[in-house]
């Protein structure tokens, strides 16, 4: 089942284009910060899907980098730039979560891999045995709940009150449903953690593939046109 993250990988690629050719057309912080979050959601699938043939320690690092920390949190914080109108606290957040970023950077790729490297099986989810494999200290630890509990609360919470405002004015149908498909998708890969410790690691990658599906075709119907009312409208996450 883990194979699935090829799929997950192309997917990705596809979405993370789509979104930066959308930023070309039409500018957006937002649009650059989703693009940023995606690049990083397809490199940890893309090192998923090297280490179904071999084992590398810089790949299970970006691994965990970018799939287990910050993939979330960058992805939120496209959702901030779009959302939060208050002067300067977008960028303080940004500048924020760049500063918190390079420090997790620096702790993962310090962390030593152990010897139980050697006997990695690629017949196995790298979900599976990574925490034998990676020495995780406090610090990385505590980022990572962070990080997932801020990007989370971003992406998740702000899809959701995209299409509670499209819902209370009766406007733009079609972005009220592609928030939710994005709040939908954003949680699936939020669950990857809770399915490892449960023992159902394969399930992670069925979960981050499901989520890049919804994600995806929620960003294409939220930025389908439609004929609107003239009046007011609200911001849509995938705007």
């Amino acid at each position: 089942m883990h194979y699935i993250s090829i799929f997950s990988t192309a997917i990705t690629l596809a979405f993370t284009v789509a979104v930066f050719a959308r930023f070309r057309q039409r500018g957006g912080t937002h649009l650059l910060l989703w693009g940023f979050g995606l690049a990083l959601y397809g490199l940890g699938t893309l090192t998923e899907a090297l280490m179904l043939f071999t084992f590398s320690p810089l790949a299970i690092k970006v691994w965990y980098l970018s799939g287990a920390m910050l993939t979330a949190a960058w992805l939120g914080q496209g959702t901030v730039h779009l959302l939060v109108r208050k002067r300067g606290v977008a960028r303080t957040l940004t500048t924020l979560l760049g500063v918190v970023s390079l420090a997790a950077a620096i702790l993962v790729l310090a962390a030593p891999i152990t010897s139980a490297a050697a006997a990695f099986n690629v017949n196995l989810p790298v979900s599976a045995q990574y925490r034998d494999i990676l020495v995780r200290n406090g610090g990385i630890v505590v980022l990572t709940i962070l990080l997932n509990i801020y990007g989370t609360i971003t992406m998740v919470g702000g899809a959701i009150y995209s299409s509670f405002l499209f819902w209370r004015k009766k406007v733009l149908a079609n972005r009220m449903a592609g928030n939710i498909l994005i709040a939908a998708g954003a949680l699936m890969p939020a669950m990857g953690g809770s399915f490892i410790k449960a023992g159902l690691v394969d399930w992670l990658y069925v979960s981050e593939f499901v989520g890049v599906v919804l994600m995806y075709a929620g960003f294409l119907l939220a930025t389908s046109r439609q004929r609107a009312a003239a009046s007011a409208t609200a911001p849509a996450v995938a705007e």
